[in-house]
């Protein structure tokens, strides 16, 4: 009988499915007749990819096209009822991949929580028709032989861990042409959810009390059974007169210190019953205030009225209000306008860890309305989440239903269905874009057209906007609305510059601190007051060098140094974790005299901790805050006031708003300053800017100190006079003039190989091909400030291309470009990535 995938008949259905890998466009199979009905765009099906391989791809169309160039194959599974994904999504997707240069597949990938991402299994079997000689067979082959005997099943890490080696396909390999064993793969669900055991009365007792009460007087007066009645008195305790209301068994048990055998005893009386229930894994909040009761300054008064007005003409706007003016208040009011429709809200936040107080605030108007999504939470959390979003319509699942979700970048694909208002805080944030892996996007970017396919408002807000959204509002497709004081009118922070230089000249530095830092951070303490100090490093010191030879320890897989951590007395490579132990002798010429330069968080800890030996101090970094749990701890003893000092990385100038701080030190800040980005500039200026606002913010005017070896440079000028539009309109001239965003759209290629060799010449192939078809448009090849990371060379190559010349019919012509490097003999290995709008 011919098989029905090959020879398709006229009622033949087909999906095209999305695979989660990097490979162009999307791939065809065949419906089996009895699952055509069950089969919906949006819902997961299990398909085999390759001649092994099994997946979990979406479909994305149904149709009944018969492809003419290949055989179908039929899908094996149908993984949901209903779709997990809608239309819209992949509307989204779609738009992602196109506008960002990568493939549909990537987009998936990074798009659906890990939970909802199924995994095949690969299961060795003996193979039933093996009649060969055993004696054939090597060692470790005839080791797998027998424990299959044993077993009957073996999977693919087992097998590893018998044979006590890594690499084992071959060795399976080998078995599968000698026709001993078979390989299946088995596709396994992630996501389990979570179960809890709930006790109850039975029906018989729950509505006699008298029986009850008999019951206890039987179980007192046998000294067996006594337990049980304890069990039984903790269970009625819990009632409180509601016998009807069920509890959970893990609760009985540590509430009342009953014991397991007492329950059981009592379930096969028939007095309780146990019954297993999905329960979820997330907190929820009961909401303890109303945003009706805000009340609101004149400034944030006029700037509601004025926002709403400018979303009424357009459909985003930017509030560019200065640091602590009440941005969020305004953001609750159009929040709350929103959900009282019966509509969704996205609240994007760039580093969700460090704003749990917006998270609490949030929590405490709108309650269990407000849900949380960021890569922090553990896979099955994130698909209760996902879950919870896709069913916001069923009213019978209140408990799970929410309105607001509050996330970092990655919560732009959740499955919204009646999403509003997208609001971008804090929206000049660099952590917004995505580096690696692709898809390469700017998730503020992609919200604005997230809310275009859903019709939605976008409020777009920062003290320090980029400069290309106050472009946009210049030229009116943005609106604007201003607020240029801080909330209750508390003055900007007293900003005063120190000069290293002179400061140095003059012997007034003690370690890395001047004496007017020292001065105003013993006058902080003394008054009880909070100080946070900036440097955008980590560690103790980038450099060791040996001060006879000049050798600096360097990574062996990276071109950059080690980076000494003293705590854990080693050096590490923060591009690839490359680690050693600290050095006492320089391996070069074996002297000991060996110098830290620089300074990193960690060092400037230490020196405090000299200067203000009786001080809490505490500091927030990578390597300080690597658990969710960690850094709350951090920032809940600051905002405490258990900490009296905080020292930081950037992470210090993200929403952080301490009502105790009085003080904000920066401790060099041309570190921020000379780096070779045509974004530098606006970047120091942000982060400056940022860190200088976390001063001073609730009843007092704070105090800025700026430690700096240039304070004529014109960047220092602005942040002394928190002059925004200066440093816009400086900004602006200058990219105009040497066209840079947003008067062009950059797009820096990355060509990656082991060998350097291969890296330059793949490069400069790429480079001369696009000359040929994109001419006055390319720049480099070059090797970037870091020519190597984790033992491949790097060459860049960047496009600035007109805005308005088919931008995606370039797209596709760069694509095709580097198909065709790529499909050269020599350069098979090479690895070519593309960024769409580098940041």
């Amino acid at each position: 009988m011919p098989d029905i995938s090959i020879f398709p008949s006229e009622q033949t259905y087909f999906v095209d499915v999305i695979i989660p890998l990097a490979v162009p466009g999307t791939f065809t199979y065949q419906i089996p007749n009895e699952w055509v009905s069950a089969v919906k765009i949006g819902c997961r099906v299990g398909v085999q990819f390759g001649k092994n391989r099994i997946y979990a791809g979406i479909v994305c169309n149904i149709h009944q096209n018969v492809p003419l160039k290949y055989k179908t194959k039929p899908i094996f599974s149908v993984l949901d009822e209903l779709p997990i994904v809608y239309q819209s999504q992949l509307d989204f997707w779609t738009w992602i991949s196109q506008y960002y240069s990568c493939y549909i597949g990537e987009v998936m990938s990074a798009a659906l929580p890990i939970g909802l991402k199924l995994s095949s299994e690969t299961k060795v079997l003996m193979n039933d028709e093996f009649d060969g000689e055993i004696s054939l067979l090597t060692p470790k082959e005839l080791a797998i032989t027998d424990a299959l005997t044993q077993s009957g099943v073996l999977m693919i890490d087992q097998i590893s861990k018998m044979l006590n080696q890594q690499k084992v396909i071959h060795i399976i390999r080998g078995l599968i042409d000698k026709k001993v064993v078979i390989v299946l793969e088995e596709i396994e669900h992630r996501f389990k959810p979570k179960e809890e055991v709930f006790i109850s009365l039975t029906k018989e007792f729950q509505q006699n009390e008298s029986a009850i009460s008999d019951l206890l007087d039987q179980l007192n007066a046998k000294k067996q059974t006594y337990k049980q009645m304890l069990t039984l008195m903790g269970f009625l305790k819990f009632c409180q007169g509601n016998y009807s209301v069920e509890i959970k068994k893990s609760e009985l048990l540590k509430e009342f210190e009953c014991s397991p055998s007492s329950i059981d005893s009592l379930i096969r009386k028939n007095v309780l019953v146990s019954q297993e229930k999905v329960v979820s894994r997330l907190h929820h909040d009961i909401s303890s205030g109303s945003a009706d009761k805000i009340v609101f300054t004149a400034p944030q008064t006029t700037a509601i009225h004025e926002l709403t007005d400018a979303l009424q003409q357009k459909n985003i706007a930017l509030i560019h209000g200065v640091t602590g003016s009440g941005k969020t208040e305004i953001y609750i009011h159009f929040i709350q306008k929103a959900i009282q429709e019966g509509k969704q809200v996205l609240y994007l936040l760039p580093e969700i860890a460090l704003t749990g107080q917006i998270v609490k605030r949030l929590q405490s108007y709108f309650g269990d309305k407000v849900g949380v999504y960021h890569s922090k939470f553990n896979e099955n959390e994130q698909v209760e989440i996902w879950n919870a979003v896709l069913n916001h319509k069923n009213q019978e699942s209140k408990s799970t239903r929410y309105s607001i979700i509050l996330g970092a970048r990655s919560a732009i694909f959740l499955p919204f269905s009646n999403l509003d208002l997208i609001i971008v805080d804090e929206e000049h944030d660099s952590s917004y874009k995505q580096i690696d892996p692709a898809p390469r996007y700017h998730a503020r970017d992609a919200a604005l057209y997230l809310a275009a396919i859903h019709k939605a408002k976008t409020i777009l807000g920062s003290a320090t906007p980029s400069v290309e959204t106050y472009w946009h509002t210049q030229n009116q497709k943005y609106g604007l609305v201003e607020l240029t004081s801080r909330y209750t009118n508390v003055q900007l922070p007293q900003t005063i510059l120190v000069n290293l230089k002179d400061a140095q000249k003059y012997k007034q530095m003690k370690s890395m601190f001047s004496n007017t830092l020292v001065e105003h951070i013993d006058a902080a303490i003394k008054n009880n007051e909070q100080v946070i100090l900036f440097q955008n490093r980590r560690g103790f010191s980038p450099i060791i060098e040996c001060q006879k030879c000049q050798h600096v320890p360097k990574c062996i897989r990276c071109d950059v140094s080690l980076t000494y951590h003293k705590k854990n007395d080693v050096m590490k490579c923060h591009y690839c974790g490359y680690t050693i132990p600290s050095i006492r002798i320089c391996p070069v010429c074996s002297s000991a005299d060996l110098k830290a330069k620089g300074l990193g968080t960690e060092k400037i800890e230490e020196e405090l901790a000299i200067l203000f030996p009786q001080i809490e101090i505490s500091r927030i970094d990578h390597d300080t805050s690597g658990s969710r749990n960690a850094l709350l701890k951090i920032l809940t003893d600051f905002e405490n006031q258990k900490t009296q000092i905080l020292v930081g990385t950037q992470m210090v100038t993200k929403g952080l708003d301490f009502s105790n701080v009085s003080l904000v030190g920066v401790i060099n800040a041309d570190s921020i300053i000379a780096y070779p980005d045509f974004r530098s500039f606006e970047r120091a200026f942000q982060m400056l800017v940022q860190v200088s606002g976390r001063s001073g913010r609730k009843e007092k005017q704070g105090t800025v100190i700026i430690q700096t070896y240039q304070p004529a440079n014109p960047v220092i000028e602005f942040v002394m006079r928190n002059d925004y539009l200066s440093m816009y309109h400086h900004q602006i001239e200058e990219r105009k003039m040497f066209k840079y965003p947003p008067f062009v759209r950059l797009i820096k290629i990355v060509v990656k190989h082991k060998y350097e060799k291969t890296t330059v010449t793949a490069a400069q192939m790429l480079a001369k091909l696009m000359r040929n078809q994109l001419p006055d448009t390319v720049l480099g090849p070059e090797y970037p400030m870091i020519s190597m990371i984790n033992n491949y060379y790097i060459n860049e190559i960047f496009l600035k291309i007109d805005k308005n010349s088919g931008m995606n019919e370039k797209k596709l012509r760069i694509r095709e470009m580097i198909d065709q490097v790529q499909n050269h003999m020599s350069y098979k290995g090479v690895r070519i990535s593309v960024d769409v709008d580098p940041q």
